[in-house]
């Protein structure tokens, strides 16, 4: 049976004091008591307090995961205002201290600050979630194997993170270097096959690295309960429509894919470190710089590869529905990621970093009212 590709989308958000512009606990507020009983479960805590994370309903196909994640980012964007805070959408903030950030009080977030000590308290990051739905495991196994090798192309149109603790770090992707300091994140190995996958998870929580398959944080992961391939990798981009651009260009990747598979065709399966040397070269460069094609064994500029890319998955999009969202990946391609324009305003400031957590609230509703 063919996958149903469907999809979920998660956004994790900051919570801003409108006149400091530093990160402000939304829990003070009860903000995320009052987004539960509007939202629901489309709306939760993370780990810091000035995190709010929100989940589309599962969506059939791209167009109505638009509606469902620009609702979710519309009615909280209103309860910040309601509580006197600004929504923002970037994958780390300009200059907030993580060490004055507050822990939220649930005692499975108590328990990886316990493990994890020191990684656990200063990984104040903000990322986006894809989920799409391949109900056969076997499946979904060989579309993440395939599916690795476009991670650092997806993480380079996503970066959003240039700036950590009031620094200009050199980075556009600043997030995934932060991340990094957790265990079992970053690209996976290649599975042989998704019992192969499961004796791993089995080992890990018979020698009690783990109790839950869900602290498997890598940047693309079958995920344990649900049926679905989730690609974890992705800064969370300033504007609802590079969100949707991005999840639309997943899920043709995983339309793709499987199509080959059906076909008995697979996408060449390159090693963990060659793909990482292409993650870091994409968190560091963004756009901007260049990839290696491992094929050609040679360097390409990443926004050459993204036109290929596009070209290559072109095939799914008539049946997927999503032609129109995925013709916004060339929109960021003209104007830059987050990182690009977070940076520019940075520059044409003088460094005012006040005025970029004030364009970044802009962008957060840009195309939303």
């Amino acid at each position: 049976m063919r996958p149903s590709f469907t999809l979920g989308i998660e956004e994790e958000y900051q919570t801003i004091d409108p006149v400091t512009r530093d990160l402000r606990s939304h829990i003070a507020t009860e903000m995320l008591s009052q987004g539960k009983m509007r939202l629901e479960e489309r709306v939760k805590a993370e780990m810091h307090q000035s995190v709010v994370e929100v989940g589309t309903r599962i969506c059939h196909n791209i167009e109505e995961a638009r509606e469902d994640l620009y609702d979710l980012r519309r009615q909280m964007i209103r309860l910040a205002k309601e509580n006197q805070l600004t929504l923002v959408a970037g994958a780390t903030h300009p200059f907030a201290d993580w060490r004055k950030q507050e822990i939220h009080p649930d005692p499975r977030y108590r328990q990886v600050v316990k493990d994890l000590q020191l990684v656990a308290r200063s990984n104040l990051i903000f990322g986006l979630h894809v989920h799409i739905g391949i109900e056969d495991r076997e499946v979904a196994i060989r579309t993440m194997n395939s599916m690795r090798y476009f991670l650092p192309h997806i993480m380079a149109l996503t970066t959003n993170s240039p700036f950590w603790l009031g620094l200009n770090t050199g980075y556009k992707g600043y997030r995934a270097k932060v991340f990094e300091t957790f265990p079992r994140t970053g690209i996976p190995d290649e599975f042989a096959s998704y019992s192969a996958f499961e004796n791993y998870v089995n080992l890990l929580i018979k020698t009690k690295c783990i109790d839950d398959a869900k602290k498997i944080w890598w940047d693309i992961r079958p995920h344990p309960y649900f049926d679905t391939v989730e690609v974890r990798a992705c800064d969370i981009p300033l504007r609802a429509s590079e969100s949707i651009a991005v999840a639309a260009l997943i899920q043709a990747t995983a339309a793709m894919l499987c199509r080959l598979h059906e076909r008995n065709l697979d996408f060449r399966q390159y090693a963990r470190p060659l793909l990482m040397e292409n993650k870091f070269r994409a968190v560091r460069y963004g756009l901007d710089g260049n990839l290696i094609d491992f094929g050609k064994e040679q360097e390409v500029p990443e926004r050459e590869l993204i036109l290929e890319y596009l070209e290559l998955v072109d095939p799914e999009l008539d049946e997927l529905g999503s032609r129109s969202a995925v013709e916004d990946i060339r929109h960021i391609l003209e104007t830059g990621t987050g990182a690009d324009r977070q940076l520019a305003v940075f520059e044409r400031t003088g460094g005012d970093l006040n005025a970029v957590v004030d364009y970044m609230a802009e962008e957060t509703a840009a195309g939303l009212f």
